[in-house]
């Protein structure tokens, strides 16, 4: 039995099976998700778990190679846009209009709902 790390069966086997350039998404239970996307749903109720929870288990156990943000979060959540900007200060970051983000979630390999 597993006693270390991320837990949940299927992030935990996503994880496994990331390469190179593979993107995911990590997003909370307000994101739609494409029926075509593959979906790990770890919610159990709005806001739990945290994203940021969520966020630094991953960090611990994947290398980062980018990622991308909706440009809307700096003004819509500036907390949670400094609190990523910290965690990921030496990744290459990219912003996207929301709607685009919404589009690039089609082509994930997975996405998190937290």
């Amino acid at each position: 039995m597993k006693k270390r790390g991320i837990l949940n069966k299927e992030l935990s086997t996503l994880l496994a099976s990331l390469g190179h350039t593979d993107t995911i998404v990590i997003a909370d239970c307000g994101l739609p998700i494409p029926n075509e996307s593959a979906r790990i749903d770890l919610s159990l109720v709005k806001g739990f778990p945290p994203f940021l929870s969520v966020l630094d288990a991953i960090l611990e156990e994947l290398e980062v190679e980018a990622f991308t943000l909706a440009e809307e979060i700096k003004i819509e959540n500036p907390v949670m846009y400094e609190n990523i900007q910290q965690r990921l200060a030496s990744v290459p970051m990219q912003f996207v209009p929301h709607e685009q983000f919404k589009e690039m979630t089609k082509s994930a390999k997975a996405v998190i709902r937290t």
